[in-house]
């Protein structure tokens, strides 16, 4: 039996940044590996490197050191093959909530429009708007338009969905509401999701394993498996254990003078 190729493959990455007052080193020598239909969540303070990786995995920048890999091929640039969800939902405002479906699809030119119609469609009923398919984005809630950004990333059918902390800017009832339907959704499609955010227990809440990474430069310090079944309540008190396992060991990296002088 051939042994199966992972779905994202991170060698040795660094990255630096040049800025009026100097150089910023993101990402310092990282390396990770994802599975074909992993769901895994990178946390870390802000200033860590998170955004830069998951841009780098994106294509939308290179590394200056190191490769990553997407099925087995180097990438050097944007492809279809994977997709990425923004805090904001970046819609076209000019167009309703199943017309900015209908444009993600023009990444898909083999597509009739009548199946593109049919594409769209569907996953704005999986996302939970099939009665505003036609509404305007103005008239839509933040947490609505965040449901359209994830269908129009979703309709291209990507191999890959990068998500970069697409929940911070919404209140908690919404987001509690959407770790529900990601999490449903993840489990009818099993895409392969990379997800960046700096709240722990919403880590521990989506995430299949967590990344926690460290700042001054980026690096990958340790990874937790989260076994628990899905769906996952985030105000259980067995996500809160391991939300607070991981806590701990993201402040013993960040300070670890302090973890000395306790014990």
């Amino acid at each position: 039996m051939a042994e199966e190729i992972p779905k994202l493959v991170v060698e040795s990455v660094t990255k630096r940044f040049r800025t009026r007052k100097g150089e910023i080193h993101a990402l310092d020598s990282v390396s990770l590996t994802v599975r074909e239909g992993e769901f895994i969540c990178l946390v870390g303070p802000s200033g860590c490197g998170k955004t830069t990786l998951l841009n780098l995995i994106a294509g939308l920048d290179l590394p200056d050191g190191g490769q990553i890999l997407a099925n087995g091929k180097s990438v050097t640039g944007p492809g279809s093959d994977r997709m990425v969800m923004f805090q904001e939902p970046a819609l076209f405002p000019w167009l309703d909530a199943f017309d900015n479906v209908m444009f993600g699809l023009k990444l898909k030119p083999h597509l009739s429009n009548k199946e593109r119609r049919e594409v769209a469609t569907y996953y704005l009923e999986l996302v939970g708007l099939d009665r505003f398919m036609y509404a305007s984005i103005h008239e839509l809630s933040g947490g609505m338009k965040q449901r359209v950004a994830l269908a129009r990333c979703l309709a291209p059918n990507p191999r890959v969905l990068l998500m970069d902390e697409p929940f911070a800017a919404l209140d908690a009832l919404t987001r509690e509401q959407l770790y529900g339907d990601l999490q449903r959704i993840w489990q009818q499609r099993k895409r392969t999701i990379v997800f960046v955010t700096h709240n722990v227990r919403e880590a521990a809440c989506l995430g299949d394993r967590v990344v926690l990474f460290s700042p001054n430069p980026g690096r990958v310090q340790e990874q937790f498996t989260v076994e628990l079944p899905r769906p996952r309540d985030i105000n259980s008190v067995d996500l809160a254990q391991h939300a607070t396992k991981i806590t701990r060991a993201l402040k013993r990296h960040l300070h670890p003078d302090l973890e000395e002088v306790a014990e």
